[in-house]
């Protein structure tokens, strides 16, 4: 994970290595639009930090950086009245949050798969125990079907089986 500062301040590189060296990332310094656009083609970064004065100064160069940014977190921030150690708590609290939300989405995405797993495999055994109870099926069948019923028991007995990543959940 790497950081990118967009700032035409001088000096600014300072800031630059104090920053990478409090959050243990790389952080590569940007002076300008162009040099900021070349940069965000050229890989990912985490963060995009772009210099207030210069968003006011020129607001169609930080739509372009923003709209090329791609995932990363895009921040403003005035160079001139902040200094390293402010930089450091924006793009910390930033990362964070970023953390906390896309912890949120998997457990999201986990518990909505898991639901219709459930569902499936819940519709699958009530289907099958339905059919067998019909009475004039061919052996060949009904032992499909008790097959069929066998699985779909065994795999809710594992998706309600507590585990260390999910906990006690039932179906």
């Amino acid at each position: 994970m790497s950081i990118l500062i967009v700032t035409g301040i001088e000096g600014v590189r300072n800031c630059a290595s104090v920053v990478g060296a409090q959050l243990g990332m790389e952080v590569e310094v940007a002076e300008g639009r162009k040099t900021a656009l070349v940069a965000l083609r050229r890989r990912e970064f985490a963060a995009v930090v772009v210099d207030e004065t210069m968003a006011e100064c020129d607001p169609s160069a930080a739509e372009a950086i923003w709209e090329r940014a791609g995932l990363a977190i895009p921040l403003q921030i005035n160079f001139a009245l902040s200094g390293a150690a402010r930089v450091i708590r924006e793009i910390r609290a930033a990362l964070h949050r970023r953390e906390r939300e896309q912890g949120l989405a998997r457990r999201a995405a986990t518990a909505a798969i898991e639901s219709e797993l459930k569902n499936t495999v819940a519709g699958l055994l009530l289907h099958s125990q339905l059919a067998l109870s019909g009475g004039d099926l061919p052996s060949s069948v009904a032992d499909k079907l008790r097959m069929v019923a066998d699985l779909a028991g065994n795999l809710r007995l594992q998706l309600n089986a507590p585990t260390p990543a999910r906990g006690d959940t039932a179906a």
